[in-house]
């Protein structure tokens, strides 16, 4: 069976983002004050396997061990039936 796949990745809480910053100063340059700004990245894929526990498990391994570093990065994986 084939699974969309979303994974949300973000700086931890407390981590400088040089981008966030750039964009708050950028902002501000236009007369918009914003504040706490985040930024994210957004992975999607398609994956096939026997069911959702499984895909559950292979997407935190390949957060774990490539798509982003655990120990700065919040990660959120959003798996739906294709």
């Amino acid at each position: 069976m084939n699974y969309n796949v979303e994974v949300k990745i973000s700086l931890k809480k407390g981590m400088l983002s040089p981008e966030a910053s750039t964009i708050e100063k950028a902002l501000a340059l236009l007369n918009y004050e914003v504040k706490n700004t985040q930024t994210m990245n957004i992975i999607k894929f398609t994956i096939d396997a026997e069911n959702e526990d499984i895909v559950n498990k292979n997407v935190d391994e390949m957060c774990q061990k490539l798509l982003c570093n655990p120990v700065i990065h919040d990660y959120e994986i959003t798996i739906s039936e294709e």
